[in-house]
């Protein structure tokens, strides 16, 4: 009965170590097949999920506008005072929601081309109210003749228009013309053949952006979704040196397995530059673990502050010698017209540069950007861009409608904030196709080893505890 009770123990024992073995071996063999399988979904190709939620959103995207309708036009105007604004909105449109189009793939390269066509549709359950609000704004032709015709002789000419066309520092705009484009009465007056229609997106609906060319991970999934070309250029000319080097994806999906300490790049067509994002922090989106990234501060920072900023100076005036921060001079990816990129209400920026504003104030929990990341597989689940679009205006003597200023001022016309969030049901799908079973895989691990240690250790002990009772 001693063998049979010592043979019992050892069995118990054997079956506790074949146990942790299996549960040790399973793990980086589950790992493996884990890894083996996200790269395979991850490819860019016909059939994959990343394919997939890549040719088309799988949620809903939103463009949010804030617009900063101004209270005193004429005392800025005629006295060169502080302009007063006050924001309004939300107004709520949909985009991307048309698919990507002209799709090919190239085997050679392992690349593959697209364009991604625009189109905004409002909505109204979303917004504060309609298309057809009213707004104060700056009149975006007049504050561009300046530096459009910097000629005083074209100057005084079109001054004539000008002021037969009635048309002043500020204007009144709809939110829908403000947006989208209007025909503008003083470049409607010109006798030349000149653009007439103007607006801060215009032209938007039915045109694309593009032609994109992105690597579809095929040989080497570390650059999946990289941009390799954006119309047919690696390089931006708008901007000296590295800064115009097109880095990174477009901010819908990384390479997979991304590490806490790994830098995000991603390229922005309506910014004209690449930016980056560091890790933030880990959090809980709809049950899914995700990794928030987020713009540094350094983004916009002074080439003082940041030397890697130095190439993206490329004015002297609102920076003061490229000292100043806080905001981007796009003008020349904007054929000229005076557009700075900022974050909403001036965050992070150089004090100075709000000064002549009033009504701003600043938040860092509603104004930053974020991306949401979900590790293992490298795609967005959460994202929100956000951005102020300002023009510059300066005194002109030879033009009435900005005569009698006396300051440059940087002119905040709208902040965006473009936001999307994966809907419950795909959540729920993503849960029990990726998250659910990498932690069932991890659970069952766990069990067979814990299972087995402690029956091994149990068993063990109970065997040499009969022998040591039988010797004695």
């Amino acid at each position: 009965m001693g063998c049979d009770r010592n043979c019992g123990l050892v069995t118990g024992a054997v079956i506790g170590a074949v146990l942790a073995l299996f549960g040790g071996i399973l793990m980086p063999v589950g790992d493996m097949l884990i890894e083996k399988t996200i790269k395979k979904e991850s490819v860019l190709e016909e059939g994959t999920i990343a394919f997939k939620n890549w040719v088309k959103a799988g949620a809903n995207v939103y463009r949010q506008f804030w617009i900063f309708d101004v209270q005193n036009p004429e005392e800025v105007a005629v006295n060169s005072s502080k302009i007063k604004v006050k924001q309004r909105g939300p107004y709520t449109y949909r985009v991307r929601y048309l698919a990507k189009d002209i799709i090919s793939q190239d085997s050679k390269t392992h690349t593959v081309s697209f364009q991604r066509p625009k189109g905004a549709i409002f909505e109204p359950s979303l917004s504060v109210g309609t298309e057809n609000d009213t707004f104060t704004v700056l009149n975006l032709a007049v504050a561009a003749t300046p530096h459009l015709y910097p000629s005083t002789f074209v100057q005084i000419i079109l001054n004539v228009f000008i002021k037969n066309s009635n048309s002043f520092m500020f204007q009144k705009r709809t939110l829908k013309e403000l947006l989208w484009g209007y025909k503008d009465p003083f470049l409607s007056s010109v006798p030349y053949s000149i653009p007439t229609t103007v607006g801060v997106f215009y032209p938007y609906n039915n045109t694309a952006d593009g032609v994109y060319k992105v690597f579809n991970g095929k040989d080497d999934i570390s650059k999946v979704a990289r941009i390799d070309t954006y119309k047919g250029k690696k390089h931006l000319s708008y901007w000296p040196s590295y800064c115009g080097m097109i880095n990174g994806t477009d901010g819908a999906t990384f390479p997979p397995f991304i590490e806490k300490n790994r830098v995000l790049q991603f390229f922005s067509a309506d910014i004209c530059r690449s930016f980056y994002a560091v890790f933030g922090a880990e959090i809980n989106l709809k049950g899914i673990p995700v990794y928030r990234f987020v713009l540094p501060s350094r983004i916009f920072a002074s080439p003082l502050q940041n030397p890697d900023n130095h190439c993206f100076c490329t004015e002297k005036i609102i920076s003061k010698g490229c000292t100043l921060y806080g905001v981007l001079d796009i003008s020349k990816c904007k054929e000229g017209k005076p557009v700075y990129i900022s974050l909403p209400h001036f965050l992070h920026a150089s004090p100075e540069i709000a000064e002549l504003i009033e009504g701003l104030s600043p938040n860092e929990e509603e104004h930053s950007t974020y991306l949401d990341v979900e590790p293992i597989t490298g795609f967005t689940l959460q994202f929100a861009q956000r951005m102020q679009i300002n023009i510059l205006v300066k005194p002109a003597k030879n033009i009435v409608a900005l005569k009698d200023l006396k300051h440059n001022y940087l002119v905040p016309i709208l902040w965006l904030n473009e936001t999307a969030t994966i809907g419950d049901e795909k959540a729920e799908i993503f849960r029990n196709q990726v998250t659910g079973k990498i932690n069932l895989l991890g659970l069952i691990e766990m069990i067979l080893m814990s299972v087995g240690a402690v029956m091994f250790i149990a068993f063990t002990i109970s065997y040499c505890a009969c022998r040591l009772k039988n010797a004695k």
